[in-house]
């Protein structure tokens, strides 16, 4: 893990990058409880980017204020890249920013009841042109886990925003 000065780095760089492009924040929890957006609002300046953070920790959250498939969610559980994709593109409409980031995974300690393993995570980040979700599989305590999803998905949105396929003005 990485000392908390290299972390509010990694969150000063997303936000300044962001801010240069002219895009709004926002983020959709499950795994990481709120410790991303805490992260980001870390960052001195932090509300001209960050519009806030849903922490849909339950299905039940997750389908009353992002919009997900509450049934779907009951039949295959919450740690998918479809659903990390779907509480991102959920922010986007909750909060009308311009780009999200959305954490789900399973902290441990032990699997979740759906089989997956501890560890493992799925990240999104969703732009207006693009969308990009990865799988994470991490090792180490919960709180290790928590904080390293956090790390991987400020580090993915910087990708995103810095990739050479992104155009410089928008995601």
């Amino acid at each position: 893990m990485g000392a908390p000065v290299v972390q509010h780095a990694s969150a000063h760089a997303l936000l300044a990058a962001c801010e240069e492009r002219g895009l709004s924040l926002a983020t959709a929890e499950s795994l990481t409880g709120g410790m991303l957006v805490a992260r980001l609002v870390d960052v001195p300046g932090a509300s001209r980017v960050v519009q806030g953070g849903a922490c849909t920790y339950s299905f039940e959250a997750k389908a009353s204020l992002l919009g997900l498939d509450l049934t779907d969610l009951r039949e295959g559980g919450a740690v998918r890249g479809e659903v990390a994709r779907a509480m991102a593109r959920g922010a986007r409409r909750v909060y009308g920013a311009d780009l999200t980031i959305a954490t789900t995974g399973v902290a441990g300690p032990g699997s979740d009841e759906y089989g997956n393993p501890e560890g493992l995570a799925f990240v999104a980040v969703s732009g207006p042109a693009r969308e990009i979700v990865r799988e994470v599989r991490l090792r180490g305590t919960r709180a290790e886990i928590r904080a390293g999803v956090v790390d991987f998905a400020i580090a993915l949105a910087i990708e995103a925003l810095t990739s050479e396929n992104v155009e410089a003005s928008r995601l």
